[in-house]
């Protein structure tokens, strides 16, 4: 294949044949998802999400029985069991460590690394990224807001300008939101991307457990559908979450007011009330994933959705993904080698 040398530069530093990672989603990343995308030729990513530390080392064995490829285990750091769950991957010696939700201090990224693990963080903004790198993080994933899930404010075009243009070349930077044709991570390889990461094109895939209503409703969605969440009041700080419109924004929105409301009557603290928030997603999440609650469940997904439209194997997506590549790289190397002309 041809390849520059920041797709090989991710291509080593994750030890994969291609670096194409498949982000982490809660309910979805299990065992079988995330083994499959490794002995396909990508890296998986386990969701720690809220997982109990025992269903997670269960499922880290899991993983490792069913596959002999590197992947990673995702923590998220406003989970109950965030502490627990990095002494678990220290313990288990995970050999990548992607931290996700807020920001992790910089002590816990060194106690990761302290067990020879590599560590990869999220970035939404140039700030965040300079200050996950003064931490000691190994690499960055630069994720616009287009993506699904948790996100930040920040489109990826303007991050791509912020951040990639101007980070040492020595640091790994994989890059996610609104991404599902290899033509456009040609682009991005060539820009300085060391890889891609998806994950509504991977939540749809034939492996994945998701719930076919769930599946139905990405193909048929427009990118404009996938919408995310507001904040109301700077006293009860959300992360925005972007997913299909439905009933679920309305019920986060009611949750919102009822928990200022119980806040101005000093009934909750600000961190109980933030917790209320996540354990709502989480929840909401579940129902439309697994149980097919697709009207008051979350449907939690990027604007990528408005440009999937077909079920095909995690095989088949990264197949496809890798031979367009190709393709434009090769378009592109004939049409600078005709400059001179």
């Amino acid at each position: 294949m041809l390849a520059n040398k920041y797709f090989k530069q991710g291509k080593e530093f994750l030890g994969v044949d291609y670096p194409v990672i498949c982000g982490a989603m809660t309910w979805v990343s299990d065992p079988e998802l995330v083994s499959t995308v490794s002995n396909s030729g990508g890296f998986g990513v386990l969701a720690g999400g809220n997982l109990a530390v025992d269903v997670l080392e269960e499922q880290i064995g899991e993983t490792r029985g069913k596959t002999e490829h590197p992947f990673g285990v995702n923590l998220i750091t406003v989970a109950p069991n965030y502490q627990d769950h990095i002494e678990l991957v220290r313990e288990k010696e995970v050999p990548f460590v992607i931290f996700a939700g807020s920001f992790p201090r910089k002590r816990e990224i060194q106690r990761v690394k302290e067990s020879g693990a590599k560590v990869l963080c999220f970035a939404s903004t140039s700030s965040i990224a300079e200050r996950m790198l003064k931490y000691g993080t190994d690499a960055i994933i630069l994720e616009g807001m287009e993506a699904g899930g948790h996100v930040g404010k920040v489109s990826l075009v303007v991050l791509l300008q912020q951040v990639l243009f101007s980070i040492d070349e020595n640091v790994p930077v994989f890059i996610g939101g609104g991404i599902t044709t290899g033509k456009l991570s040609a682009h991005l390889l060539m820009m300085g991307g060391a890889g891609i990461q998806m994950g509504t094109k991977f939540a749809v895939a034939k492996e994945s457990k998701v719930h076919r209503k769930f599946k139905e409703k990405i193909f048929n969605a427009k990118a404009r559908n996938a919408v995310s969440t507001p904040q109301f009041d700077s006293r009860l700080p959300v992360v925005a979450v972007r997913s299909l419109h439905n009933q679920a924004h309305e019920k986060f929105n009611q949750l919102q007011l009822d928990l200022l409301k119980s806040l101005d009557n000093d009934e909750i603290t600000r961190s109980e009330a933030q917790q209320k928030v996540e354990e709502f997603w989480v929840g909401a999440l579940k129902e439309a994933a697994l149980e097919g609650n697709v009207e008051e469940g979350s449907l939690m997904a990027g604007q990528s959705a408005g440009l999937v439209n077909k079920e095909i194997s995690v095989s088949a997506i990264i197949d496809e993904m890798v031979a367009e590549i190709e393709k434009e790289l090769q378009r592109n190397k004939k049409n600078l080698n005709g400059l001179g002309n």
